[in-house]
């Protein structure tokens, strides 16, 4: 990365190809393995130094914190604080994520805002010290740091980056409804949970390059919980595999649903037909994203000015 003045950031969305969780551990955390993949919906954040101090956060959603409850800003205090940064930070925050979505949107902008930060002031952190201080603001932020497929075992920290999950087109259906992951964990009894997700088959599988098979083992546990709660969810998947995809899942504690499709004339297909059909829903048409694109993006880091999603 070059180091510059202003910095514009993708903090790209991530879906589960598959989410288990172990047990409840005594600290009241809950022991994961899963498998994460970086897809092309993404948020847009502009860093900018300032003479000024102080950390000021904009964004046109009025619906996102800019002050200390939201994770770009305390990401970025913390490296002030942590590296005694001289000046002030503007951050100009185009969310396009949906909110509480089970899409990690929060914790991509804040990973963005590590990276971000890392070249602006020259720190110098390699991507393990980045995902150690991540960890410290949520479980999915050293995987967002990552990116591309990996399976993340733990509470997310201990990650294993996977061969790239084939190609495919990947439809996603948010529902208007708002799933407190917080009230999704507490109600799910993870030690007496019977039936759990074939993670290690849905990792082999990629590692074979076999969409199909990758595809028949798709499982959430999390939706014992989510599903009844809103079975809207269910309906959803139901009609994403109508359509064509050859596997619908729940994302993250929900609610968005996401379909894998291989072909690209039936996933456009699908996309317009439940446009038409669930007009209260947000629904994007987008691919899986590599670790590859995503280096080759921090590489050249963009001026601000950033193209927004396609």
């Amino acid at each position: 990365m070059r180091q510059t003045d202003t910095i514009t950031m993708k903090a790209y969305a991530k879906i589960n190809l598959g989410l288990d969780v172990i047990r409840r551990r005594e600290d009241g955390y809950h022991e994961l393995d899963m498998i994460m993949q970086t897809v092309g919906m993404y948020d847009v954040l502009t860093f900018t130094k300032s003479a000024k101090p102080g950390i000021r956060l904009q964004s046109e959603n009025r619906m996102i914190p800019t002050d200390e409850r939201n994770l770009v800003y305390k990401a970025a205090a913390w490296l002030f604080s942590e590296y005694s940064l001289a000046g002030g930070l503007e951050i100009a925050l185009k969310k396009r994520i949906p909110v509480a979505a089970g899409m990690a949107g929060g914790s991509s902008d804040c990973a963005a805002t590590i990276k971000a930060l890392n070249c602006l002031y020259g720190l110098n952190l390699t991507k393990e010290e980045m995902e150690k201080i991540g960890v410290k603001f949520g479980a999915d932020v050293p995987y967002c740091i990552m990116g591309g497929t990996v399976r993340a075992e733990g509470i997310g920290e201990r990650l294993t980056p996977l061969a790239d999950t084939p190609r495919c087109h990947v439809l996603l259906v948010k529902p208007p409804v708002r799933v407190s992951t917080k009230m999704v964990y507490e109600n799910l009894n993870a030690n007496a949970l019977t039936r759990h997700p074939d993670i290690s088959g849905i990792a082999a599988a990629i590692e074979n390059g076999d969409l199909k098979a990758m595809a028949e083992r798709l499982e959430n546990v999390l939706e014992t919980v989510t599903v009844k709660e809103f079975p809207v969810i269910q309906a959803i998947k139901q009609r994403l595999e109508e359509t064509g995809a050859i596997r619908a899942l729940m994302s993250g504690s929900g609610p968005t649903v996401y379909g894998i499709f291989t072909d690209g004339r039936k996933a456009r297909q699908a996309c317009e037909l439940l446009r038409q059909e669930m007009q209260r829903n947000l629904v994007f048409l987008t691919t899986v994203i590599d670790r590859k694109r995503i280096r080759s993006e921090e590489n050249g880091i963009q001026p601000k000015g950033a193209p927004e999603n396609a």
